[in-house]
């Protein structure tokens, strides 16, 4: 009897046995074969991205190119008038770059200190259950659809500036400001609170076994160590505040002037190009002014995500 169970063990375990080899060297087939497929699958996904961005630069390249053969260069850079209807046309392209520039610096005066400010809160101060339903808030801040906050503009927040400050129309590049501060908040935010949590415990105990107090601890020693993710995360704000279309054409008054202050109206290169596109000729120097401004903001936009691209891998290392 111990011999025939014995054997019957045995006979029961051979096929277990041969399953599981056939297990183990269908494992090292799939890694084998798989992770070669999907390191390429990767590295042409990479490889496509960056080649998109070639060709969008090329394409802007080629259409601008196309203007400046018939219109100087050096008055387009450095015009500051923009009448595209007018005879002879002009292409100055000044006030459309400040005019954006104003909106952006006014942006960043209001998004990044209360930003970066509601970062530090989330990660360091909030308890754990209201920093929970503080993260889901910001999502849903994201998600807002950019003309829901440009009709939000048009109805609530342009009368209300107007008033406060004795103005003819509300539609002023302060208005826009604001929208767009309120919309680089999401982005601004969340990063910055990636960074805040991704610096060592061991800082913060260290700090506390000096005798610092939280604040200390939070201004002197946290924040510093996360200062490079929180520029980066400060530029992709930018980024996303540059790249704004809808808001700024609906509410900034659309005034193709040179900007005295954020309480006039005036005009950015994306609502120029969003406002005017459609009532060109295809083929006209006006069209393929269109393009050159394109252009300009391509420089800019890739600029600042590099930038930033930059301050992340620095906050990396």
């Amino acid at each position: 009897m111990p011999n025939n169970s014995s054997e019957s063990i045995a006979s029961h375990a051979e096929p277990r046995r041969s399953e599981a080899g056939m297990l183990a060297s269908v494992t090292r087939w799939r890694r084998k074969i798989g992770e070669p497929i999907i390191e390429l699958c990767i590295r042409l996904s990479g490889i496509l991205v960056v080649v998109f961005v070639f060709l969008i630069f090329l394409f802007l390249l080629r259409d601008s190119l196309s203007l400046f053969r018939q219109y100087p260069l050096r008055r387009f850079l450095f015009g500051t008038a923009w009448l595209p209807i007018s005879e002879p046309p002009q292409f100055g392209v000044v006030p459309l770059l400040l005019g954006s520039i104003y909106v952006t610096l006014g942006a960043i005066v209001i998004c990044v200190p209360l930003g970066v400010g509601s970062a530090m809160f989330i990660a360091e101060v909030a308890p754990k259950h209201l920093k929970n339903v503080l993260k889901s808030l910001v999502e849903i801040l994201a998600s807002i659809p950019s003309v829901v906050l440009g009709f939000l503009g048009i109805i609530w927040l342009a009368p209300v500036l107007r008033n406060t400050f004795h103005l003819s129309t509300g539609m002023c590049g302060l208005t826009g400001s604001l929208l767009l501060a309120f919309m680089a908040l999401p982005t601004i935010i969340s990063i910055s609170e990636d960074a805040l949590i991704s610096v060592p415990r061991t800082y913060r105990e260290a700090a506390f076994g000096l005798g610092a107090t939280r604040w200390q601890t939070l201004w002197r020693i946290v924040l510093p160590s996360a200062s490079s993710g929180i520029l980066a995360a400060v530029m992709l704000g930018i980024g996303r505040v540059v790249g704004e279309t809808m808001v700024v054409l609906m509410v900034t008054g659309n005034a193709p002037v040179i900007p005295r202050s954020l309480l006039q109206p005036l005009r950015t290169l994306t609502a120029t190009i969003a406002g005017e596109m459609g009532e060109t000729v295809g083929g006209s120097d006006h069209y393929y002014a269109l393009f050159a401004v394109g252009l300009v903001l391509f420089a800019i936009t890739f600029t600042i995500n590099l930038v930033a691209d930059l301050f992340l891998r620095r906050a990396r290392k």
